[in-house]
C-alpha cells in the first residue's frame, strides 16, 4: 500500500494531529446563479448540454480549460433545491476529441466528491473555490488529472422549513443515489463514462461515499427515491474513496470504548469557536473543550467496551487467509493483533523515510511500540493510544442527553433529536425516544458489503492518530469487503488526524490504476 508523504512532512513540523477535514459549507458561491434545469413545470431531468460557461485557470503551473455545468437540480421534486444540486465539470479538451491523461469524453471517469461533515447540509462544492488552507481545490486537481467532476450537494440534520425538519436521516444518502441516478440516466448526453464512477468524502462524508457505494440499487431505498422524484436509473458507482469514515453508528459508542477505554482525559476542538480565519490560518492556536471523565462516564464506557467483543464476533471476520479475527470478554484476541498490525505497517513505511535524527524524534515521540533490528516489531494498541488524549466523552456518539450530532441525523421530520441505540435509549437522562430500525439501517454501509451491486473498488484511509472514531469501524468495513471480494487499498496513514483529501496524488493514481 502506497502512503502518502504528508504523514512524515507533519511529523517533522509536529502538526500531525492537527489536520482537519474541512468544516460542512454553509453559503454557496453560486448562490446568485440562477438553476440550470428549472422549468414552468419544475425541474428538467435531462441534461442541457448546453447551459454552461466557460472557464480557464491554472493548476499546479498548468493552464486549463473547463466547462461549468453549475446548479443542475437531479430530482424532480426537491425539498431544499440549494443542497439538492450537482455541479458538472468537463475539461474543454473532451469536445475538441481531445485525450488528457489516457482518457476521452467517452471514457474519461467521473469523480465525485460529497462536501458533507457531521452529517450537516452540504452545498455542492463549486471548482472556483480553493482547497482546505488555501490549497488547490481537490476539483480543479481532478480535472487537471482528465476527470470530469460531479460535485454533489445533499441535505442534512439542520435544515427546517416552518417547523418541519427537511434533511434527517435517510435524506443525505437519497440525495447522493438520486444524484447518481441523474448521472446513469443522461450518461449518453454528458462527456464521461457514468460506468466509472468515483465517489470520495471525508468524516460523515466518508461514511456517505462508502455506504453509497455498498449499497448501490439495493431496493431497500427504491421507494423512497421514487417518492421524492428521483429518476428512474441506476444508482450503483464503480469506486468507493473514503476518508476517516464516520460509520455504523450503532455500534461506534461500544468501538471507541473498546479501543479508548482507561483514558480518562479528553480533549477537542470547541467547534463554537471555529471560523474560516482560525480553520485556514495553522498558526492560530485552536480553541479546545478540556476535561476529565467522571465515575458516572468511566462506569458507562466501561459497560460500552464490554459490549464489542459479541457485535465483532457476530459478524464473523476472517483475514487475508481464512484465520478467525475474534475478541474475547476482555476485549482481547486476533482482531485487536490485526487492528494493531496495520498500524506496525504504517509506522514502519514512515520510519523507512526518515533520517537518522528523526528517526530518533519518532522513537522518543511514539509509546507502544516495540522495535527489532531497526524496525517497529509490534504496537501495543491500549499504550499507543495514550500518545494523546481521547477526543470524545462516552457514549461518544449516541449521548444520553440527546446532544450529539448523530442524535440530531436520527430525528424525525418533527422531532429533532432521537437515541439509535438501545443502551442510550435506556439510560437516557432526557427520556428521549428510538430511531426507527429502518433509518438506523438504512445509514449504515456495514449492511451492505454483501450487496452484488456494490462498488468493485474501494479506498479507505484513516490516520493513526485519528480519534474521532474507533480504528475497529474502518477495520471491520475493510475486512467484510474483502471476505465479498472486493478490491480493497485500507492504509492508517501515520501521524494523520482526521482529515481528508491530503494525499491527491496518490488518490488519482489509485484512480487511474483501476478506470483505464
Amino acid at each position: 500500500m502506497k502512503l502518502s508523504k504528508i504523514s512524515t512532512a507533519l511529523l517533522a513540523a509536529g502538526l500531525a494531529s492537527q489536520v482537519l477535514a474541512a468544516p460542512p459549507m454553509n453559503k454557496n458561491p453560486l448562490a446568485d446563479l440562477p438553476y440550470a434545469n428549472k422549468t414552468e413545470n419544475g425541474y428538467s431531468l435531462d441534461f442541457n448540454d448546453k447551459n454552461y460557461t466557460t472557464v480557464t485557470t491554472e493548476v499546479n503551473g498548468k493552464k486549463i480549460t473547463y466547462r461549468a455545468y453549475e446548479k443542475i437540480v437531479y430530482v424532480a421534486n426537491p425539498v431544499e433545491p440549494e443542497y439538492q444540486t450537482l455541479n458538472f465539470y468537463v475539461p474543454e479538451e473532451y469536445y475538441q476529441n481531445g485525450e488528457i491523461n489516457g482518457y476521452n469524453a467517452k471514457t474519461a471517469p467521473i469523480f465525485l466528491p460529497n462536501a458533507i461533515g457531521g452529517y450537516m447540509p452540504a452545498i455542492a462544492a463549486a471548482a472556483s473555490q480553493s482547497g482546505m488552507g488555501g490549497k488547490t481545490s481537490t476539483i480543479l486537481t481532478a480535472l487537471e488529472r482528465g476527470y470530469v467532476v460531479a460535485s454533489v450537494g445533499a441535505r442534512g440534520r439542520t435544515l427546517k422549513q416552518g417547523n418541519t425538519y427537511t434533511g434527517k436521516a435517510p435524506a443525505v444518502i437519497l440525495d447522493l443515489k438520486a444524484a447518481v441516478r441523474y448521472l446513469h440516466a443522461n450518461d449518453d448526453k454528458m462527456v464521461g463514462d457514468a460506468n466509472k464512477i468515483i465517489s470520495n468524502g471525508t468524516s460523515a462524508g466518508g461514511a456517505m461515499s462508502a455506504l453509497l457505494g455498498a449499497s448501490g440499487d439495493s431496493v431497500d431505498y427504491a421507494k423512497l427515491l421514487k417518492e421524492m422524484g428521483a429518476v428512474n436509473a441506476s444508482d450503483a458507482i464503480f469506486a468507493v474513496s473514503a476518508y476517516c469514515p464516520i460509520t455504523n453508528l450503532e455500534n461506534a459508542d461500544t468501538a471507541y470504548e473498546w479501543e479508548f477505554n482507561g483514558l480518562h482525559h479528553y480533549s477537542r476542538m470547541d467547534m463554537s469557536k471555529l471560523n474560516a480565519k482560525t480553520f485556514n490560518d495553522r498558526s492560530m492556536k485552536q480553541a479546545t473543550i478540556e476535561g476529565e471523565l467522571s465515575a458516572d462516564e468511566i462506569k458507562i464506557s466501561n459497560d460500552l467496551k464490554a459490549q464489542f467483543p459479541d457485535y465483532l464476533n457476530s459478524l464473523q471476520l476472517k483475514d487475508e487467509k481464512g484465520n478467525a479475527l475474534t475478541l474475547d470478554k476482555d476485549g482481547n484476541g486476533s482482531f485487536r493483533t490485526y487492528v494493531e498490525n496495520a498500524l506496525v505497517l504504517s509506522a514502519n513505511q514512515t520510519l523507512s523515510g526518515l533520517n537518522t535524527d528523526e528517526k530518533k524524534a519518532f522513537v522518543e515521540k511514539y509509546k507502544g511500540l516495540s522495535y527489532a533490528n531497526g524496525i517497529v516489531s509490534a504496537v501495543n494498541l491500549t499504550e499507543f493510544v495514550t500518545n494523546k488524549a481521547r477526543m470524545k466523552s462516552p457514549p461518544a456518539f449516541d449521548a444520553l442527553d440527546l446532544s450529539s450530532g448523530e442524535n440530531d441525523e436520527f430525528g424525525t421530520e418533527t422531532v429533532q433529536t432521537l437515541h439509535f441505540t438501545p443502551y442510550s435509549l435506556k439510560n437516557s437522562t432526557v427520556k428521549g425516544g428510538m430511531a426507527k430500525d429502518e433509518n438506523i439501517k438504512l445509514l449504515n454501509a456495514m449492511n451492505y458489503t454483501d450487496n452484488d451491486k456494490a462498488a468493485q473498488h474501494w479506498r479507505i484511509r484513516v490516520g493513526s492518530e485519528d480519534y474521532d472514531t474507533s480504528h475497529a469501524i474502518s477495520a471491520m468495513l475493510f475486512v467484510k469487503l474483502k471476505m465479498s471480494g472486493k478490491n480493497v487499498d485500507y492504509a492508517l496513514p501515520w501521524g494523520v488526524g482526521h482529515a481528508g483529501d491530503y494525499d491527491l496524488d496518490e488518490l488519482f493514481d489509485w484512480v487511474d490504476k483501476i478506470a483505464r
